[in-house]
């Protein structure tokens, strides 16, 4: 398989760049633009793909014939699924998004039915040998998460899914985790916070005993399986807008022993000193469809904002960085007045080049309909096959690098 990095990782990018919420739209979006971006980077070899699967499209696929026909026609493709973006429940191309997309969260019943409904699919699509991931939201949207009790709530509806993953892993022989993806904004926003919850609800005594109970393991097994089954998706632009370097990021879940299934491979927009032009000029990138958290550090510290309007209200040009939550072509460094966070993520690629348990890969590009034109002058196909060329490059440096010490 070709997409791997030199110690076997997966490597892919994500689906959530296609518009589809149902299932006949995923098949024409694997049939038009999956295949499209197989020929350019895996033509003679089997191209694993992460999939975006709506609530409406995971719905369909718990029919086993609707699962097993989807299955087969990814297989006639050389095409097979390892990765799932469990992120977005619904709509997330041509409508207002925004704030929408953190809901349903984890403190709902349709969010963990939603992510067992993903689970089940995962675990009949993924190939003999391979194992899968599922990225989702980090419990919600900050201003709706508030209390001790909502954290609990969530930690317990986490673990149901995790009960779930076990039972898949009984019964199939296949290991999936899932993995909470930090943003700006939300209940989980930095490393430290993702820490925290997993030290204080997800692993402790009280979190083991709910697993017991939920799974029917036990106790002295229950541990291992939370921090097997459940970690963080470490999305490298979400990290660097919060001024958190990528590579720390890693490193502080390493020592934390949090396991990393999934890294999504993105770069931010970043302005490295604001003037009253380049502020103005950032309003090209203001859209009415997603947030666009955006961080100014000045000297008087961090100052966030929900979205990119709000900054550009809000914020004064006193030669401040900014950092916006708008997910540029990672092989772009530079963006006309503006700079992508690209530099960031290099070190930590140079790192997981040479891990020996290097979590799945997956780019995630997917405000591309809504770049302003000047940055999307190529076909989506040529640059998703761009994007993962630059990443196997970087890989490769990296290994040289190594080996040339």
């Amino acid at each position: 398989m070709l997409l791997r990095t030199p110690h076997g990782a997966q490597l892919t990018y994500c689906t959530n760049v296609h518009p589809g919420e149902t299932l006949e739209a995923v098949r024409d979006l694997v049939k038009r633009h999956v295949t499209a971006v197989k020929a350019r980077v895996s033509p003679e070899r089997p191209f694993g793909v992460g999939l975006r699967l709506a609530s409406a499209a995971a719905s369909s696929l718990e029919r086993p014939d609707e699962l097993a026909r989807f299955k087969a026609e990814l297989e006639a493709e050389q095409l097979y699924c390892f990765t799932l973006n469990g992120f977005p429940y619904g709509a997330f191309h041509g409508t207002r998004v925004k704030e929408r997309v953190y809901l349903p969260d984890w403190l709902t019943l349709e969010r963990v039915r939603y992510t067992q409904t993903l689970a089940r699919v995962l675990g009949e699509l993924l190939p003999t040998g391979v194992s899968g991931s599922i990225s989702t939201v980090p419990g919600g949207f900050k201003p709706s998460v508030e209390g001790e009790p909502a954290e609990r709530q969530m930690a317990r509806a986490l673990i149901d899914v995790v009960a779930l993953l076990v039972d898949i892993a009984r019964n199939k022989g296949c290991h999936i985790a899932l993995a909470l993806e930090p943003e700006p904004g939300c209940f989980l926003e930095t490393t430290a916070e993702a820490v925290r919850f997993f030290e204080t609800r997800l692993l402790g005594h009280p979190a083991q005993q709910y697993l017991v109970e939920a799974a029917g393991v036990g106790l002295r097994e229950a541990e291992g399986l939370l921090r097997r089954h459940l970690g963080v998706c470490l999305d490298t632009c979400h990290a660097s807008v919060e001024f958190e370097a990528p590579l720390d990021a890693w490193r502080q879940l390493q020592r934390a022993g949090i396991s990393v299934p999934k890294v999504q491979i993105s770069a931010g927009l970043r302005l490295p000193e604001a003037t009253p032009q380049r502020i103005s000029a950032l309003r090209a990138f203001a859209d009415d469809v997603y947030l666009h958290q955006t961080v100014v550090r000045s000297g008087a510290g961090l100052t966030r904002y929900l979205d990119l309007p709000d900054a550009l209200a809000g914020a004064a040009a006193d030669g401040a960085e900014w950092r916006v939550h708008f997910h540029v072509p990672i092989f772009l460094r530079e963006l006309g007045m503006f700079e992508s966070t690209q530099l960031d993520l290099l070190p930590l690629l140079h790192e997981l080049a040479t891990v020996p348990d290097c979590p799945h890969l997956e780019v995630e590009t997917y405000t591309w309909d809504v770049l302003p034109p000047t940055f999307r002058n190529q076909p989506l196909e040529q640059a998703i096959a761009r994007e993962l060329g630059f990443v196997q490059d970087r890989l490769a440096d990296a290994l040289r690098a190594v080996d040339g010490d």
